[in-house]
């Protein structure tokens, strides 16, 4: 169970640790440099090419984003069912599934700053 592609590219959060925790625990993402009170983000690992960047609220210019946001993972298709026991066994709620005109099937859920989280598989749109 792992991610194809990461879709967005950061995070600005209240609450970092919390959430650093969370995606870690996303299909092992893999946090680079620790977060603390000297550094401003956490590089994870997201997919082989891929990283999501996790800033604390304030500590970058121009990377506050305020109120929440949403970030797409892209999965297998055999990987979906793994997913949504994974968030059960988590007791992170599923807020909706969908399937889209293509055939894609997401999954949608909140990460500890409330922040739109999604697993998707191929047949979204016609270019993935």
């Amino acid at each position: 169970m792992g991610f194809w592609k990461h879709h967005s590219t950061s995070r600005v959060l209240l609450v970092p640790q919390n959430s650093i925790v969370e995606y870690s625990a996303l299909s092992r993402l893999e946090p680079g440099e620790p977060l603390n009170d000297e550094t401003r983000l956490c590089p994870m690992r997201a997919g082989d090419r891929s990283v999501l960047l996790l800033f604390k609220r304030g500590a970058t210019a121009d990377t506050n984003a305020i109120g929440a946001i949403h970030i797409a993972f892209g999965i297998a298709r055999c990987d979906l069912p793994a997913w949504e026991r994974w968030l059960k066994e988590q007791g992170i709620s599923i807020e909706l599934r969908k399937t889209w005109k293509y055939g894609g099937e997401a999954l949608y859920f909140r990460d500890p700053d409330g922040h739109l989280l999604e697993v998707v598989t191929p047949g979204v749109w016609n270019i993935y």
